[in-house]
């Protein structure tokens, strides 16, 4: 089977997936979720012209004054009278302009003694200054966000304004997450010769943790058929099935035929990625079956490029795919041959290097790294100073 390039790998991971289903929860419960429908306007906002300055609501065709000061108006308690010529209002932030006014006289401008006022400033420069007009945000029944939109704290806040408390989002995504290998124990346990701490889990959910997904913790399943097609029935609720390690070809490497046993159709297999190549996904019932490679750095690769797509296109998001950005390369780097490579690197003001390791074995150098430089297939030398498309880790 040829190597699959990694842009139609994610386009055939995402067409297996729909979004899960809708529920609607409070606006307190919506962060990071993306809006299953379009978020509509149940408000104008503002209600009314607001005064943007504290001072004094005027009519500009009355400047220079002076004027009578006849009341006050207030956020939550206008004035209710209006006002007429050469009489003013004094004002504050947030409060409905009085009837007859169209300016707002700052207070720093201002002279007040007694109910007189007095210019002893520039002023308005026009009728409208100072003031926030109704609707001048945005009017009842404006589409706010689009289905698809990832709700942000400033989107929460542009819904509660909008007059929502509660919102349409797709449910939290299941994710069941299991390490395979003989050689591994758990995080913090003593190893014994050749045995390794698992640490592709504990990393997976982490790099899961700011999206909405419930993990579920399939363990560490020993490198059996039996045992694999034990912790795949176990999973089959989740909506992904991730496995890591026993992807590739080995004689221990069993995850494809038991996925295979267990009724699996695998969708593709092999990647032209570096690191990353052994990774399969397929269909486990209604699940989704995504197997990672064994090694941390390329576990952490292939999760960024199709873990954390596959959660937010199941999670109801418009754009699942990782934004690509550009930076200045500092050091030269070697030409690619036939698969894309994704080197660990350090970005700073615009520039990026490459971490001192690419061993995808290598956790210190994945650790120090905060961007993914991206080195297409038979792609010449980079020299420095080329620019060069990276994918931000933070």
């Amino acid at each position: 089977m040829s190597l699959l390039p990694v842009a139609e790998a994610q386009t055939r991971l995402l067409g297996l997936a729909d979004p899960v289903t809708i529920e609607t929860v409070p606006l307190s419960e919506a962060a990071g979720r993306w809006a299953a429908e379009d978020v509509i306007a149940r408000r104008s906002q503002p209600t009314a012209d607001l005064s943007a300055m504290d001072g004094y609501a005027i009519r500009f065709a009355d400047m220079p004054g002076p004027w009578r000061v006849i009341g006050q108006s207030a956020a939550g308690a206008g004035f209710t009278g209006a006002a007429g010529r050469c009489e003013a209002v004094r004002i504050f932030t947030g409060a409905p302009l009085p009837a007859g006014t169209d300016a707002i006289l700052i207070q720093e401008e201002a002279t007040h003694d007694s109910d007189q006022l007095v210019l002893s400033g520039e002023g308005p420069a026009a009728a409208g200054q100072h003031v926030r007009r109704a609707g001048g945000d945005f009017e009842d029944g404006a589409r706010l966000l689009e289905a698809g939109a990832r709700l942000t704290p400033a989107r929460i806040a542009l819904a509660a304004i909008g007059g929502h408390g509660a919102l349409a989002v797709r449910r939290r995504v299941k994710v069941a997450l299991i390490s395979t290998g003989d050689e591994l124990v758990p995080p913090g346990a003593a190893t014994q010769g050749v045995q390794l701490p698992s640490s592709n889990a504990v990393m997976l959910a982490a790099l899961l943790g700011d999206l909405p997904v419930d993990i579920i913790e399939g363990g560490i399943v020993a490198d059996r058929l039996d045992a694999l097609a034990n912790a795949f029935d176990a999973a089959r609720h989740a909506d992904v099935i991730v496995t890591t390690g026993g992807a590739s070809v080995g004689d221990h490497d069993l995850v494809r035929p038991a996925l295979e046993s267990a009724g699996a159709k695998l969708d593709f297999w092999k990647i032209a990625m570096k690191p990353g190549k052994p990774l399969m996904a397929g269909k486990l019932g209604s699940s989704i079956a995504l197997g990672l490679p064994g090694n941390p750095v390329s576990a952490f690769a292939t999760a960024v490029l199709f873990l954390r797509p596959l959660v937010a296109r199941l999670g109801g998001a418009g754009d699942p795919l990782p934004t690509v950005h550009s930076a200045t390369l500092e050091t030269d780097l070697p030409g690619t041959a036939g698969r894309a490579e994704y080197l660990r690197g350090i970005w700073t003001k615009g520039t990026v290097r490459p971490a001192t390791s690419q061993d995808s074995a290598a956790l210190v150098a994945l650790a120090s790294a905060n961007t993914l430089i991206l080195r297409p297939p038979h792609t010449a030398p980079a020299r420095a100073g080329d620019i060069v498309e990276i994918l931000p880790l933070t």
